[in-house]
């Protein structure tokens, strides 16, 4: 993962700490919010008021992040309001690039420019920054509004509503007390375990994250045994910010990341609940498993030297669920 310093371009840069061995990730550079009349959300500034047609999002079919922004605009009926450029899987020297010889990849369709970096200069030549998806665009400003994906999914889950008469609430007021503990879980041990498995440069960073990933796993296998969903029988942000991980679970973090003490089918709740999320209107069509086994296995050269490209396991994900 590359990374800009003063507006230029920089390989390298993938946090780790030299000591432990550790992954470490770097926090989102910008955190303004869409709101429904403009005013300033949590963080950042005001002035991006939600208006159909005015913001560009640009995203990994590979990127677990970017997933869930693009789920999000599926299940609150953004597509019409919100456009979408797909960055092509392969992240090398360059980083995120747009090309656009794989099947999905699009190219950058607002700009025509070749590179995601391109992108974060265009809203600030001097920037510093890693370069990483998603990327939520404001085309009238031509800035970044956020590339904090979890602030990206709460505005699409409310910010548009008034244009769009979804009222689907997928953080609901009466549930957010619960929903923030388990996603603070699910992040640090599963969402961002499997990469602190992966990317671990010495055997005690490893045993330290993959046993937490494990437990976390174990904990979702018992919890689910007895709820249909994470917060009972209502689907909230808390089951799409897990489903981006478990998604990618068997076809890449298993083998690549080095998550092997089990496969995600070995967990009947867990695979059951994943299908389910998997077979929701809309979100099959945001899940493209070419590109995330073309990502991980091609980019990581750290990992996989020779860029061999797997198979895959030959999963079922049209086989029924039945959590009903």
């Amino acid at each position: 993962m590359g990374h800009l310093l003063n507006g230029e371009w920089h390989e390298g840069g993938l946090g780790t700490d030299a000591k432990k061995g550790a992954f470490k990730r770097a926090e989102a550079s910008f955190r303004n919010w869409i709101t429904p009349d403009g005013s300033a959300g949590p963080s950042g500034e005001g002035g991006f008021p939600a208006e159909a047609g005015r913001y560009h999002l640009y995203v990994s079919y590979a990127c677990p992040w970017a997933h869930r922004t693009l789920i999000f605009r599926a299940l609150k009926g953004l597509e019409d309001l919100i456009s979408v450029s797909v960055v092509h899987p392969d992240m090398l020297s360059d980083g995120w690039t747009f090309a656009d010889d794989f099947p999905g990849a699009t190219g950058d369709t607002l700009y025509g420019l070749p590179f995601a970096r391109d992108i974060y200069t265009r809203a600030d030549p001097n920037v510093s920054t890693r370069v990483t998806v998603p990327i939520l665009w404001d085309k009238q400003r031509e800035t970044i509004v956020s590339n904090e994906s979890s602030e990206i999914i709460r505005m699409f889950n409310s910010a548009f509503d008034g244009l769009t008469g979804n009222s689907l609430d997928f953080w609901p007021e009466d549930l957010r007390a619960a929903i923030e503990p388990v996603n603070a879980r699910i992040y640090d041990t599963l969402n961002n375990g499997v990469y602190k498995s992966g990317f671990a440069q010495k055997q005690a960073a490893y045993d330290e994250a993959v046993t937490a990933l494990f437990d976390t796993m174990d904990w979702l296998e018992d919890r689910l045994s007895s709820n249909r969903y994470l917060m009972g029988d209502r689907l909230t942000e808390s089951d799409w910010r897990l489903y981006t991980t478990l998604a990618r679970f068997d076809l890449v973090y298993h083998g690549h990341f080095k998550c092997n003490r089990s496969r995600l089918i070995d967990y009947p709740n867990l695979w059951a609940y994943t299908r389910e999320l998997y077979q929701w209107p809309g979100v099959a069509e945001t899940t493209r498993f070419d590109h995330f086994i073309r990502h991980y296995h091609y980019s990581h050269e750290s990992v996989n030297p020779h860029r061999i490209v797997p198979i895959g396991p030959d999963l079922d994900w049209s086989e029924p669920h039945g959590r009903d």
